[in-house]
């Protein structure tokens, strides 16, 4: 797959290159965000309800040429620990190239398969994307699909393991790191925040083990729980101490219906 189309444009984000843009302009105007981080966590949902906290995280990231965009795998399709090598990203904003010389780097772990068809409909990385394009134009894309596979330890030495080489190649290059996930999903918001807060102070703390635990006691459904202990695992790997949280929403800020919702948090590693 040399050219990865977007497939969720019209749908989570407008099609059209100007009314995306405009609607980009408007929500990073509303976060009003002070660049800081590396590292930042993510929400990946349709525009009108997490772009908001997308907004404070990409805009709370510091500028670099290299972006590895690490997403979860929804469809099920494909090898646990996905990258695409080569090619190009398409988006109403223009073509993003794979960093190729990256993204071999990076597949010196033995973690990571060469596997384009768990790109090919996996939206979670391709909503980041127009982000970062409004936010800093050209740059390079490394973007790494992970298959959750519960809450074992070999699961999160592998994301560790990730995230160690990750935060190696970032003390070397000018590269930038985004985990995609939203947060608790379908549940009433304030037993939302409940579980969501006890997972982000662990995720704030860089506890792993941690951070798996709360997951699993609470039986929660945070998506994007690889990708986030892997961007936990490069933060440390580069001597950060600690996240901290830009900001927190869920879709009932939008609909006004808080008996269920689909939580969102932005979060930045320092």
């Amino acid at each position: 797959m040399e050219t990865r189309n977007s497939i969720v444009s019209g749908m989570f984000y407008p099609s059209e290159k100007g009314k995306l843009s405009s609607q980009l302009s408007d929500l990073f105007s509303q976060a009003s965000a002070q660049e800081k981080y590396r590292i930042v966590v993510s929400p990946h949902a349709g525009y009108v309800y997490s772009g908001l906290g997308a907004a404070h995280a990409i805009g709370s990231l510091l500028p670099a040429s290299t972006f590895i965009v690490l997403g979860p795998n929804h469809t099920g399709i494909g090898q646990e620990f996905s990258i695409m090598s080569n090619g190009t990203w398409k988006t109403p904003l223009g073509d993003i190239p794979v960093d190729a010389t990256a993204a071999a780097d990076l597949k010196k772990s033995g973690i990571l398969e060469e596997d384009d068809w768990a790109h090919a409909s996996e939206h979670s990385i391709e909503v980041q994307l127009p982000f970062l394009q409004h936010r800093f134009g050209k740059f390079s894309l490394v973007p790494i699909c992970i298959m959750n596979e519960g809450y074992s330890q070999e699961f999160l030495s592998k994301c560790e393991r990730l995230g160690h080489l990750i935060g190696l190649l970032m003390q070397e290059k000018e590269v930038g790191l985004v985990a995609s996930s939203d947060f608790s999903h379908y549940i009433p918001a304030r037993s939302a925040k409940k579980f969501d807060s006890e997972a982000i102070d662990k995720i704030t703390d860089l506890d792993g083990k941690g951070f798996f635990r709360t997951l699993q006691k609470n039986r929660a459904t945070v998506c994007g729980y690889g990708p986030i202990a892997v961007a936990m695992a490069a933060a440390k790997s580069l001597g950060l101490k600690s996240g901290e949280l830009i900001k927190y929403t869920n879709s009932g800020d939008v609909s006004k219906d808080y008996s269920s919702v689909v939580a969102y948090a932005a979060i930045g590693f320092c």
